[in-house]
């Protein structure tokens, strides 16, 4: 269900999350928090859900977390939880999300913003928008990804230089460091990202999901435990209806018609 600051929507086999608060730069409060962790955890569980899409209520993605909020946190008790901890929470649960995420970046994208981006697979993004951490301009310390996934995603020296500068980059230079896949039209972007997750919604999700498993986990992993993680999940992909579906498929010359089992 949607609320005033989250806008759920489904098309088909894909769910689309919208940030909403335009007036506020969609900044992240705790409302949306609590929105975006419920909606994350419903279609995560919806098999009819295939491949979810992430974008912000024009003019931009997000601009971070809602400052007031942090401040307030600051003065909790020792022990108490605060905002940092709710966010820390509903990213790690999106990271986690075992569908293909895709983030539609369709304007600004700096700090908060640019780290629950991070929580997704693939990163596509409107010609205009300007992303960067930008958490040094404002003596802020990053702590949902920034300093620890940003360097995981993009050149070491590319990472750093976007966490000591504060700078944003376009979504052109962006793509030129590999964090970004694709660049689109403003007015194109919406559909593009529902169009690319639409042509991965038909993919076998068993597999999907296997492959962001081992994906995701081998960055902390040696080439060979990585290696034996993929192995591992090839046997139980052996045993799936959806590999003998694929494969029957391209025998009689269809197109497969995946189950996810």
């Amino acid at each position: 269900m949607s609320s005033e600051v989250l806008i759920l929507e489904k098309f088909d086999a894909v769910a689309r999350l919208t940030l909403n608060r335009p007036k506020a730069m969609n900044s992240l409060n705790g409302e949306m928090l609590d929105a975006l962790g419920q909606a994350v955890s419903e279609f995560a569980a919806d098999d009819s859900v295939r491949v979810l899409v992430i974008t912000g209520a024009a003019p931009g993605f997000c601009a971070g977390a809602d400052l007031k909020e942090v401040v307030a946190g600051m003065k909790a008790a020792p022990g108490e939880g605060d905002f940092l901890d709710r966010a820390s929470q509903v990213f790690a649960k999106l990271a986690a999300f075992p569908k293909p995420v895709i983030a539609a970046l369709n304007g600004v994208t700096m700090a908060g913003g640019l780290e629950l981006a991070l929580c997704a697979d693939i990163l596509i993004a409107a010609e205009s928008a300007q992303i960067g951490d930008a958490h040094a301009n404002f003596g802020v310390y990053p702590g949902a990804g920034g300093a620890a996934v940003l360097p995981r995603v993009m050149p070491l020296h590319s990472a750093l230089y976007l966490l000591f500068t504060g700078k944003t980059l376009s979504a052109a230079e962006m793509k030129s460091l590999g964090l970004v896949a694709e660049v689109h039209a403003d007015e194109a972007l919406a559909e593009a990202a529902l169009k690319l997750a639409a042509g991965i919604a038909k993919k076998s999700p068993s597999a999907l999901r296997r492959m962001k498993e081992v994906a995701r986990a081998s960055a902390d992993k040696t080439r060979a435990d990585a290696l034996l993680h993929e192995q591992v999940m090839l046997r139980q992909h052996l045993r799936s209806a959806d590999l003998h579906e694929g494969l029957t498929a391209f025998a009689e010359k269809r197109a497969p018609v995946f189950t996810g089992r």
